[in-house]
């Protein structure tokens, strides 16, 4: 296939974004019925054009390195709404001085080493996908973005033993590419599977869209590398181990500020033969919740569990009943136990919904970024929170955000929808999604004030400040008040050993 040109200010492919015209389609198919537009389109944003770098690269090194503007201006953001909102309006205030692109191990210690005499920051740079503020840098110092997209040797594929060993730097859709031959697969697909790395999924925890099972890239992680300014670090591969503390879980989510995650040793499984799926409709809501309870808790384990709000229904599967959908799929040997699922389905109210929906939703998903950045464009403000929390405290969490966003909104106009991405025998993972229109030129501090009185109620309601979008900088002060203060204390203490002049991603984590 040949190169595609991906968006710098926006998410994914460049040809795959909305062009105006297709916005306006879009405001007056889906837009008008539901909240004031006046149907402008932002432009896109011309190449841009940066003032000069702070730093000089080391001659020896010159070649790893992009000092160009395009280079630097697609390396400083990640692709949440407040990222896409300040690309499209030319917001560069702190874009990196350089891009680093190392080619081995060795030259990310030579460029640690470097930026460390420097006084430089270095932030580590995966595929760029983050909507937590996890790739930007807002600090004063001069600092360097270390794209490990060239460390993309999937080195050995064990066959015995199920397990690849992989740099960092390999795309989803790569790896699963050199897997099929073997028939296996690593089951991890993030919806940002397309544009986001090995390593980037390893240092923020990511969760995959599988709704039960492993499903997060933890439960796969058989032994890591990792090179920190002060030297390596590797944890033993074996198949599991009691000898203390896990030293993977260190690294795991620590987003780049303990050490930067060169290479994995990852356990994969056979690809499933066999897959089932169906659609239940709700009329009631809080019974659709309960059925999902009860499947997950009746051990039924299905790869996808996918309960719609009716909100959601009806904007992403084409619902057209107001009621709520509960998507269903198992594959593999659990391929049969679709029928005892919609039997508890049926047991609370559940009947079968219109064919085609599962469909539709699944197109809906994979184009929600590149919809999303178009709603940008006319002016809305458009983004999602997650959570998790426990199945006796998801009513009133749920309730709560919903009246936060909408008191929120300056407008008191905000259609909040949710879905449960993931569910476990404890409790699920809601996904809210919170539309409301926004000011030119205010659209940023418009959702920040919103995020932040949805963010509250989560925490004041049980849920955690993120299930697996990771912290970066925009949920720091939530995840500050979540954990213990005296395990912030020990991760201030790890910081401190592996990164004594605190140049790896400054600002997140501790």
């Amino acid at each position: 296939m040949g190169y595609r040109e991906r968006s710098w200010w926006g998410w994914g492919h460049a040809d795959e974004a909305l062009d105006d015209a297709a916005c306006r389609r879009l405001a007056e198919r889906a837009l008008r019925p539901w909240m004031p537009i006046d149907g402008s389109v932002i432009p896109l944003p011309f190449d841009p054009l940066l003032g000069p770098p702070r730093l000089i690269p080391p001659s020896i090194m010159e070649e790893t390195f992009l000092a160009d503007s395009m280079s630097r201006a697609s390396h400083a953001y990640g692709k949440a709404f407040r990222d896409v909102v300040r690309a499209l309006h030319g917001e560069l205030p702190n874009p990196p001085d350089l891009v680093c692109m190392p080619r081995t191990v060795h030259d990310i210690v030579a460029a640690l080493d470097w930026a460390e005499a420097a006084g430089a920051a270095v932030v580590p740079y995966g595929g760029g996908t983050s909507v937590v503020g996890g790739v930007e840098y807002r600090g004063d110092r001069p600092w360097v973005s270390l794209d490990m997209s060239r460390l993309n040797r999937i080195a050995e594929i064990d066959d015995v033993n199920r397990a690849v060993r992989v740099q960092a730097g390999v795309f989803g859709p790569a790896l699963e590419e050199a897997l099929r031959p073997h028939d296996l697969t690593l089951r991890h697909l993030p919806q940002s599977f397309e544009f986001s790395t090995v390593g980037g999924w390893l240092a923020t925890r990511s969760g995959g869209h599988y709704a039960t099972g492993p499903t997060r890239i933890d439960a796969f992680v058989e032994a890591l590398r990792v090179i920190t300014p002060q030297g390596p670090v590797e944890s033993p591969r074996v198949p599991s181990s009691g000898a203390g503390p896990d030293p993977n879980a260190l690294f795991l989510g620590s987003e780049g500020a303990l050490g930067v995650i060169v290479e994995a040793w990852l356990r994969v499984q056979k690809r499933p033969s066999e897959r089932a799926s169906a659609a239940m409709s709700f009329p009631v809501y809080l019974e659709a919740v309960a059925a999902a309870k009860n499947i997950v808790q009746a051990g039924l384990r299905p790869a996808n569990c996918r309960l719609l709000d009716p909100v959601e229904a009806m904007l992403n599967a084409g619902a057209q009943d107001g009621q709520a959908r509960l998507m269903l799929g198992f594959e593999g040997a659990d391929a049969s136990l679709l029928l005892g699922a919609v039997e508890i389905c049926r047991a609370h109210g559940g009947t079968d919904a219109e064919k085609g929906e599962s469909r539709g939703f699944r197109e809906a998903f994979l184009k929600a970024p590149y919809t999303r950045d178009a709603l940008v464009r006319l002016g809305l403000v458009v983004e999602t929170v997650e959570t998790a929390c426990t199945w006796s405290r998801f009513e009133a969490l749920h309730a709560a955000v919903l009246a936060a966003a909408q008191a929120a909104a300056p407008t008191g106009v905000a259609v909040v929808t949710c879905r449960f991405t993931h569910v476990y025998p404890d409790g699920p993972a809601p996904y809210f999604t919170i539309i409301t229109p926004g000011r030119r030129g205010a659209e940023v501090a418009i959702w920040d004030e919103i995020k932040a009185a949805v963010s509250d109620a989560i925490a004041d309601n049980g849920g955690t400040i993120t299930h697996h979008h990771a912290v970066g900088r925009d949920h720091r002060p939530w995840y500050d008040n979540e954990r213990s203060p005296l395990y912030q204390d020990a991760l201030r203490a790890a910081k401190r050993t592996l990164d004594p002049r605190g140049i790896l991603n400054p600002g997140v984590l501790v």
